[in-house]
């Protein structure tokens, strides 16, 4: 039997104004244990997705369901099931590393074994251990960034909501994040990833949706979205650029 999406989005319509939504009727899942890649020009409407699906933002038409819960109908369990890890860190300047771990870890009840597991871990994928008691104010933008994702991936909730991870991260730690985020798929975490780096996250995405003007133009494996824009066969960032082309 198939299983349940973790996270669905039905006929969603949204955006800042009524008058002028960004989304149009939007529907898309991500299955556990699924990376699916969320790629669009900028002004295609990624972030706004994201806002609607970490319930920032009110749908004016169409559901978004995590683990088969609407926000409204369980704010805590919605909210619990998710973490976010934002384009630009934002971190409380005078907590130290480890204090934002633990904070995490507390607003996600994840027990002091797991806590000391998970930490443990992070501190040496991402190499931070030497700055676990170093305040965030003194982190270079890339430590930031490694920071958000650790407390993400400390959390361990069933999805991930991730944008832009890789802006500020050098190659060492691209390369340690995309390992991880295969470690977390095979525990069977789902992750929406939005990224403008097509060559990095083509071969570790299970399936992409490209976004243009608020509406999806394509969608499916890399083979299925090739051959939707008539390059079969052919890198994601072509068949992107084949797609989105003269659609201005």
């Amino acid at each position: 039997m198939e299983q349940q999406p973790v996270l669905q989005i039905n006929g969603l319509t949204g955006g800042y104004s009524a008058k002028r939504p960004v989304l149009h009727q939007i529907s898309l899942d991500v299955k556990p244990g699924e990376m699916v890649g969320l790629i669009g020009l900028n002004g295609a409407g990624k972030s706004t997705t994201m806002k609607h699906i970490l319930g920032l933002m009110t749908p004016q038409a169409g559901e978004i369901r995590v683990q088969g819960h609407k926000q409204e109908e369980n704010p805590e369990q919605y909210q619990g099931a998710i973490a976010f890890v934002p384009e630009s860190p934002e971190l409380y300047p005078e907590m130290t590393v480890m204090e934002h771990m633990e904070f995490t870890a507390r607003a996600y009840g994840v027990s002091e074994a797991d806590f000391r597991t998970r930490s443990n871990q992070m501190l040496d994928l991402f190499r931070m251990r030497d700055k676990s008691g170093s305040m965030s104010m003194h982190l270079s933008k890339g430590m930031r960034q490694k920071v958000m994702i650790m407390c993400a991936f400390l959390a361990g909730p069933p999805l991930y909501v991730i944008d832009e991870p890789f802006l500020g991260l050098d190659p060492l730690g691209i390369r340690s994040l995309l390992d991880f985020m295969l470690e977390m798929k095979r525990s069977g975490s789902s992750i929406l990833l939005s990224s403008h780096i097509l060559s990095t996250i083509e071969n570790y995405c299970d399936r992409f949706i490209v976004l243009h003007q608020g509406a999806i133009i394509a969608q499916g494996t890399l083979d299925e979205v090739t051959a939707q824009a008539g390059k079969p066969g052919m890198p994601l960032e072509d068949a992107f650029y084949e797609l989105v082309q003269g659609r201005e």
